[in-house]
């Protein structure tokens, strides 16, 4: 888009001769005339200041006409073809016939290259003082010495004549006849790059950042400083030029008709057309382009970057103003950021309005403007009610009417100031453009938007939480800080200051972004943001999320802000809403009892009544789920236990079935004492409807009854004696041998598996598991006898029954007497004492007690046996000899026979005493042969002592004392274990004495 990037200025129209070449030297220009003479003019306020400059370099060329200060005759012999000032060096270069160097200002001549003679074009490193020029087929270098000299460093040859050529880095581009050439200025290599247009001459242009425009008749190439082409792309000019000279940001061409000034950023677009007659020259000053014209010289001087950017912004071309302000000098940074963010701000308004929202977004993000100023677009968006928004219009037209902005400020005048701001739209205008803010383009748009600011955002606003937490824990609260904070609950986050502005930014951000995603249709991002740290507003969210029924995404909100007891009762209902037989049609998904139990689990170690509570309402369809949630939330089992047995006494024995199968030791005595409770009372309420209708069997097992014995005998918390009490005295005999056993009453035990249950096998058992648990104590108890207490019950049926009855009836007489009755799931606690004292009177009877003494009479207890006056049952001889036989290795063999009667046939022994004899017979000669090694081993020590004790020691007259040392002589003497060490008898002697002292000292000083 084109605009007024330089001013047209006439510097001079009063040269007497052609103009054929032009420079300029600080402020002043200088120029070659077709007579060969040089003409200097200054400024025309420099004939009035006749004080010359101190530094005539650091001068610019002035917006004001020159005058004629002096003219050098006979500069050159012949038109002067081009000039240059170096001014690093204060030289003037010009070429003639020759090359010429005259030293500035005097214009004292330097240096003559006669060699130059001829010489059409060159060019000049002023950086290292290389020269470089082309006569004829060959490329001469020079190099200035600093002094008055040039010393000639290289000459090559080349293929035709050149007709442009410059300086890149250590190479010279040559521009020839037919096409573009690299010459390695070291070795004189030549590399092509491309053929040279038809129209128009080569034409080789050096940019500042050291690389090359290539003129191809109407296009300029880059290219690197190697020939490689560059992806910038090509500057198509409206027809060849001449002449370009770069002047960032633009290029200048001198075209036939006109100058063309073009942008140097892509595409490259024309920004302004100066328009003179009859232009042969264009050259680049210090801060100007010179345009020769015949006799006459006028100066493009470049518009103020602001007025600049100013035009641009005004007609629209956004790019370009944004291009502009990257060139504003580092000292005007605060102006340059004004400048760019209100660009931003009108490009994002322009490319709203029509349609290209995400590049709106795109320019809104660069400005650095507020969100709250972009959320004013969208008038649906609810915010939270601090909030107070901009109105858009108000904050263009401040921005429109910023100082920064103005024409005046960059001084420029007023009659290039930019129109004023537009005016608001009329009503129907509004609501189409109301209709499209909220169309599904421009909430994306703001998606995209709010995504790229809320990461640092949201980083800022948790910084501000953790150095207010931290302020909080060392108490530095201090009172300016106290009188802003404002208690809020977000994110589960108590007591978050609304006061604080990033965390006040983020929950506008968050509440906006929420909204956005929702009317999107992009439910599962809005699920995503409510999952992840958040700071949406609690009420706006949760209005918007009921009113549109996301119910996943509102059970989220609660959850991320803590209100669980809220969440876990929506849910609750969404549960039962999908459990009816009429779903509501606003359920997008059906709601299950377990995602209830997923929603608890995190809460377990927190908010343990909470799960309880919640928990009862799923039991029922979900136990097995809702027991692992109360095992693997690592709740207390007593606080479970407690609450299971009020609100769901059905669950409670399930529970502390899966708590004692995961850590039996983890569970405590009263939940095991309590869990065998519950069996035992469903076990007593089958027996009592089994007994009423006459079908009870002591043999049967229903699946309680199997968990009975089973916890029974495998757990050992529970009370034995409150349970012994609560069985009937008629049944439940297997039940009753377990406690009777748990409490040490072994012989009660085996007489109920022996002469009630008729089951040996299960007498056995029980001996088998006394014997193993008492040989695995450490205490040195024999285990044996529990097979010869079996034994006698075996050869004494009707004693053993007959004391047995008598006993367990008077236990009972006294427990209901004494002790009511214990409904079921209750714990029973007997009294210690009371049954303390029966089972006394038991283990005192002395008709039930296994005397081992009794056993070693030489009789057995058969022999006193009388008969029965009922005629009785006779001895059990078969289970006596089934027992001898599969356990001989466990009882005592002489006992066992000393109880047997003596017509038990030595035959029906057999299997009792083979294996014992042999197991005997092995052990005596395992013994022998250990009394034999015991033996020989006593002889060898009995050997090496008499060896040791035959020592020799030799005395001679060269003996020494260890500890005196003086010579033993005749004296008595001791020999130390070794053999070797001698000392005086009386030495060592003293020496015992003084170790005994040093001993004992310790003690004296206590």
């Amino acid at each position: 888009m084109v605009h007024s990037a330089y001013d047209s200025f006439e510097l001079l129209n009063n040269c007497p001769t052609r103009i054929e070449t032009i420079e300029s030297y600080g402020a002043k220009l200088f120029l070659g005339c077709s007579d060969g003479s040089l003409r200097i003019y200054g400024p025309e306020s420099f004939s009035f200041d006749r004080s010359p400059p101190s530094d005539p370099n650091a001068l610019e060329l002035r917006k004001e006409p020159y005058v004629l200060e002096r003219t050098v005759t006979g500069f050159s012999k012949k038109p002067l073809v081009a000039m240059e000032v170096s001014g690093t060096r204060d030289l003037l270069l010009s070429l003639s016939e020759s090359i010429a160097f005259h030293r500035l200002p005097n214009l004292e001549t330097i240096a003559v290259i006669t060699k130059a003679k001829g010489a059409n074009v060159y060019s000049w490193d002023d950086r290292r003082g290389f020269l470089s020029f082309a006569r004829q087929k060959r490329v001469c270098i020079f190099r200035h010495d600093g002094g008055r000299g040039f010393v000639e460093v290289k000459e090559f040859g080349v293929p035709d004549f050149v007709k442009s050529m410059s300086w890149c880095g250590e190479n010279i581009c040559l521009g020839i006849r037919r096409e573009y050439m690299i010459l390695n200025a070291t070795n004189g290599a030549l590399s092509e790059i491309f053929p040279s247009g038809r129209i128009a001459p080569p034409l080789v242009v050096s940019l500042p950042s050291g690389e090359l425009l290539l003129g191809k008749d109407n296009i300029g190439v880059f290219v690197d400083q190697n020939g490689k082409l560059l992806q910038e792309g090509r500057i198509c000019w409206s027809e060849a030029p001449k002449v370009v000279v770069i002047q960032k940001p633009y290029a200048i061409a001198l075209l036939q008709r006109h100058v063309e000034i073009r942008s140097l950023r892509v595409p490259y677009p024309l920004i302004q057309t100066v328009v003179l007659r009859n232009m042969c020259h264009l050259h680049q000053s210090n801060n100007a382009i010179l345009v020769a014209v015949d006799n006459s010289v006028y100066g493009l001087f470049p518009v103020p970057l602001g007025a600049q950017i100013v035009q641009l912004t005004a007609s629209g071309d956004f790019e370009e103003a944004l291009a502009l302000c990257k060139m504003l000098p580092p000292e005007d940074a605060s102006l340059r950021a004004a400048k760019e963010g209100s660009i931003h701000i009108r490009y994002a308004h322009y490319l709203f309005e029509n349609g290209s929202y995400e590049e709106a977004m795109d320019q809104f993000l660069a400005s650095q403007v507020d969100i709250t100023y972009v959320l004013s677009l969208y008038p649906s968006i609810v915010l939270p009610k601090s909030v107070v928004l901009p109105e858009p219009e108000k904050l263009m037209e401040n921005v429109w009417d910023a100082s920064h902005l103005s024409r005046g400020s960059s001084g420029v005048s007023d009659d290039m100031e930019s129109s004023p701001p537009p005016q608001l739209l009329e009503s129907e205008e509004n609501a189409v453009l109301e209709s499209k803010k909220m169309s599904h383009n421009t909430l994306m748009a703001l998606i995209k938007f709010l995504q790229k600011k809320r990461y640092n955002i949201i980083e800022k606003a948790t910084a501000e939480r953790t150095e207010e937490v931290v302020l909080d824990a060392v108490g530095d609260n201090f009172a300016s800080y106290d009188s802003t904070r404002s208690k809020k609950s977000n994110k589960g986050r108590v007591n978050i200051a609304i006061s604080s502005g990033a965390r006040e930014t983020a929950a506008i951000l968050d509440t906006a972004l929420l909204q956005a995603l929702l009317l999107t249709g992009q439910s599962s991002a809005a699920l995503e943001l409510l999952k992840s740290l958040n700071y949406c507003d609690m009420k706006i969210c949760e209005e918007i999320l009921q009113k549109r029924n996301h119910h996943t995404a509102l059970l989220e909100l609660y959850k991320c802000n803590g209100m669980h007891h809220d969440a876990l009762k929506l849910l609750h209902q969404l549960v039962e809403d999908s459990k009816s037989d009429q779903p509501q049609a606003e359920l997008s998904q059906k709601f299950k009892p377990e995602m209830i139990i997923e929603y608890l689990k995190p809460l377990c170690a927190t908010e343990p009544m909470l799960v309880l509570e919640f928990s009862m309402l799923v039991l029922e369809s979900c136990p097995s789920q809702t027991i692992d949630l109360f095992l693997s939330g690592n709740i207390p089992a007593d606080l479970v236990n407690s609450y299971l047995k009020q609100h769901a006494p059905n669950m409670q024995a399930m529970y502390l079935e899966l708590m004692l199968a995961m850590n039996e030791h983890g569970i405590s005595g009263n939940l095991q004492n309590e869990m065998v409770q519950i069996y035992l009372s469903e076990v007593l309420e089958w027996h009592a409807d089994l007994s009423a209708q006459g079908k009870w069997d002591e043999k049967a097992y229903s699946p309680t009854r199997k968990k009975l014995l089973s916890a029974l005998e495998s757990i050992s918390g529970y009370n034995p004696e409150g349970l012994l009490k609560r069985l009937p005295p008629d049944a439940l005999y297997e039940e009753r041998a377990i406690l009777l056993g748990k409490m040490n009453l072994h012989e009660f035990a085996l007489s109920l598996y022996v002469h009630k249950l008729h089951v040996p096998e299960l007498a056995l058992s029980y001996c088998d598991r006394v014997y193993e648990s008492v040989l695995h104590q450490t205490s040195g108890k024999t285990s044996g006898n529990i097979y010869l207490t079996l034994l006698q019950i075996y050869l004494n049926p009707r004693r053993t029954t007959k004391n047995f009855e008598k006993r367990i009836t008077s236990l009972v007489s006294s427990q209901n007497t004494s002790i009511p009755k214990v409904s079921s799931g209750t714990s029973v606690k007997a009294k210690g004492g009371r049954l303390g004292k029966k089972i006394a009177e038991i283990e005192g009877a002395e008709d039930m007690r296994v005397s081992l003494s009794s056993t070693d009479s030489g009789r057995s207890d058969g022999d006193a046996d009388e008969p029965s006056e009922e005629g009785g049952s006779s001895i059990m001889l078969d289970e006596v000899l089934d027992l001898l036989s599969r356990r001989w290795d466990r009882i005592h063999g002489a006992q066992a026979l000393k109880l047997l009667p003596r017509e038990t046939k030595l035959q029906n022994l057999l299997p009792f005493l083979g294996p014992l004899l042999r197991k005997s017979s092995e052990a005596y000669r395992n013994l022998s042969v250990i009394k034999s090694l015991r033996q020989s081993e006593n002889l060898q020590v009995k050997d090496e002592l008499h060896n040791q004790r035959k020592t020799v020691v030799r005395i001679s007259s060269d003996s020494m004392c260890s500890l005196c040392n003086k010579k033993i002589g005749t004296s008595v003497f001791a020999v130390y274990p070794n053999g070797k060490t001698l000392v005086h008898f009386v030495c060592f002697r003293d020496s015992q004495s003084m170790k005994a002292v040093v001993k004992s000292s310790p003690l004296r000083k206590r």
